[in-house]
């Protein structure tokens, strides 16, 4: 990737392709992607802007823009407080980071005015660099949960990232401290969930629901606690935490679903992720360290427990 342009060099083996199946079959570029890069004549062939059906030759040069728009002066006048403009930063690269987000910090803004989400202060964060443009986070946190995020520098890298999101090639792994003692060494919940109508963020496992498929493996148990790590094969809203609540097992420190206190926010924390990366085709592998409070509970409540 140079200058924001992607660039695919055309094989004896691609010969007679045309220009969009280049771009669809070899770059991976969405339908919908291709539609904004022909509005914005973000398409090139051999540095000139072709017509899609036209066919290629051995060494013809084929680039897709993946840069996006400056924001303007007025989009950037609000900006983070410096006391949450500090990330965790556990990769990145020109595609892709992941940052370990904190409890008590959205992942993206619901409204205008929301100034200190994990994308404001990742945009920041590039501004810093020189880098400008969308930041995109290819899944979400809820806000009380903390650990790893995967955001994307650009679309481009967003749609293949959220391609393999669907295609459950990303492996999200979490730790969670449940209410009660779980007796059952692993297992899988497979239970589907919808909208609880009583509340209006609640989420609560409904027959009609969205289908949501959890699995946990037991890590230590105390008198009152049940420590699991979990893994991810749907990514439903509360998941993890509707999940347990319906087992009779919440979240320490959810009390949205009736867990108990003890900490300032839920005890679920993103912990690892990985995936094979979308472009440079390399393995991604990261682990989140816990926050503070939550090494803490850990350490004075599974005292033998090591990660």
């Amino acid at each position: 990737m140079a200058n924001n342009w992607l660039e695919y060099v055309v094989t004896a083996e691609d010969a007679g392709m045309t220009v969009e199946q280049i771009i669809r079959g070899k770059l991976a570029v969405s339908g919908r992607m291709l539609q904004r890069l022909t509005r914005s004549k973000g398409i090139q062939l051999n540095r000139k802007p072709p017509f899609l059906g036209r066919q290629v030759k051995e060494g013809d040069r084929v680039s897709v823009r993946i840069a996006e728009r400056t924001p303007s002066a007025k989009e950037t006048t609000a900006q983070p407080s410096a006391r949450l403009a500090a990330l965790d930063i556990l990769f990145e690269d020109e595609f892709y980071l992941i940052v370990n987000k904190r409890a008590g910090m959205m992942t993206h803004p619901i409204n205008k005015e929301q100034t200190e989400t994990l994308v404001d202060v990742v945009r920041l964060y590039l501004q810093g660099k020189g880098e400008t443009g969308a930041v995109h986070p290819v899944h979400r946190l809820d806000k009380q949960t903390s650990g790893a995020v995967l955001l994307a520098k650009n679309s481009y890298a967003h749609q293949l990232a959220d391609r393999a999101l669907r295609n459950k090639d990303i492996r999200r792994e979490y730790l969670a401290v449940l209410s009660g003692h779980l007796s059952e060494e692993s297992g899988t919940i497979a239970a589907p969930i919808g909208r609880d109508h009583s509340h209006p963020t609640k989420r609560r496992v409904v027959k009609q629901g969205e289908p949501a498929v959890t699995h946990f493996q037991v890590v230590a148990r105390s008198e009152q606690f049940t420590l699991v790590r979990i893994e991810l094969e749907t990514g439903r809203t509360h998941q993890i935490r509707v999940h347990f609540q319906h087992l009779g097992y919440p979240l320490l420190g959810d009390t949205l679903y009736g867990g108990e206190k003890g900490l300032s926010h839920q005890a679920l924390h993103a912990i690892a992720l990985s995936f094979i990366h979308p472009v440079h085709k390399q393995e991604v592998s990261v682990e989140a360290a816990l926050p503070k409070d939550l090494a803490e509970f850990l350490a004075r409540t599974f005292p033998s427990h090591t990660r």
